[in-house]
């Protein structure tokens, strides 16, 4: 959907606004670099005007003298209960980049039941990115934010490489982890052309936590289960891994409404019941080995 990547791009120029920082490589410190973005956006981003949950999370809990961030898990229950992962699919900057590479035109490796078990790795990515920073500490006296510092591609786009675009220096004094990041993002990058969002559906940390909160959230995809027939077209066209729309992988990107043969699905709205019904539409081989790598719109 044009309308989706256009509203993509503007949450993206929003979040990274900063026009100073693209033009002198310095970084946002003003009052609004306190408040978290509902994305994955760096923080290091010369552009970035807001943090990032998943790096502000591990911040508070790093250091000689971690602390328990409520302030980011008021901000990230607050996001979830308002959007679920309608984050990812219509606000988040890295979510654009991995949809901007898979409409290149080449041809894309089709969805297949094998997939399906590699989302469970953002259970390990969750538990990184959440505890990983405490358990640091225990360990060695001092909490890490492991997940950013291993892992995390966007640091490395909207970070690291401006930054060193900027500041040769830097790229001087670059390390055997930035080169271990720098080969992390490139597979990824890779793999994005040829598999519709790989970062979203095998490693992201906070998509999972959005999955959570789907089907209690203010908007997104909704089911009535009154029309609904089980037919499972709409897990056959999702390019995500859903078995329903709506369910916890569903980032409504609006798929599924152009399929559905009776009209059951539709764009949640304010006032609307807030519940989405699980039916027996299951993911199921046939339906992987039909449906493209489905990505790209």
């Amino acid at each position: 959907m044009v309308r989706r990547v256009l509203v993509q791009a503007v949450s993206t120029v929003l979040a990274n606004g900063n026009l100073p920082g693209w033009l002198t490589g310095r970084l946002y410190r003003g009052p609004l670099k306190v408040v978290c973005v509902p994305g994955l956006n760096c923080y290091s981003c010369p552009g970035a005007l807001g943090a990032c949950p998943v790096g502000s999370w591990q911040s508070s809990m790093s250091g000689v003298l971690p602390k328990f961030p409520l302030y980011v898990l008021g901000l990230l229950l607050l996001f979830a209960l308002a959007f679920g992962r309608t984050v990812c699919g219509w606000l988040c900057p890295f979510g654009l980049v991995q949809d901007v590479l898979h409409r290149l035109p080449v041809p894309k490796l089709r969805k297949r039941s094998w997939m399906r078990p590699l989302t469970r790795v953002r259970w390990v990515m969750l538990a990184l990115a959440g505890a990983g920073a405490y358990l640091a500490y225990l360990a060695a006296g001092i909490g890490k934010p492991l997940f950013c510092a291993y892992v995390c591609p966007a640091g490395m786009l909207e970070g690291a490489l401006p930054l060193m675009a900027f500041r040769p220096e830097m790229f001087a004094a670059a390390g055997k982890l930035t080169f271990w990041k720098g080969a992390v993002l490139a597979v990824l990058l890779v793999a994005m052309v040829f598999v519709y969002r790989p970062f979203c559906r095998f490693l992201c940390p906070l998509g999972l936590w959005y999955g959570f909160w789907n089907r209690f959230a203010l908007l997104g995809v909704t089911v009535d289960e009154t029309k609904c027939v089980h037919c499972g077209r709409c897990a056959s066209a999702c390019p995500m891994d859903a078995e329903l729309a709506g369910d916890a992988h569903c980032i409504s990107c609006g798929r599924c409404l152009e399929v559905c043969p009776t009209a059951a699905i539709s764009f949640r709205r304010l006032g609307t019941s807030v519940l989405t019904r699980r039916s027996s539409c299951r993911y199921t081989q046939n339906v992987n080995q039909e449906t493209e790598g489905n990505g790209g719109e």
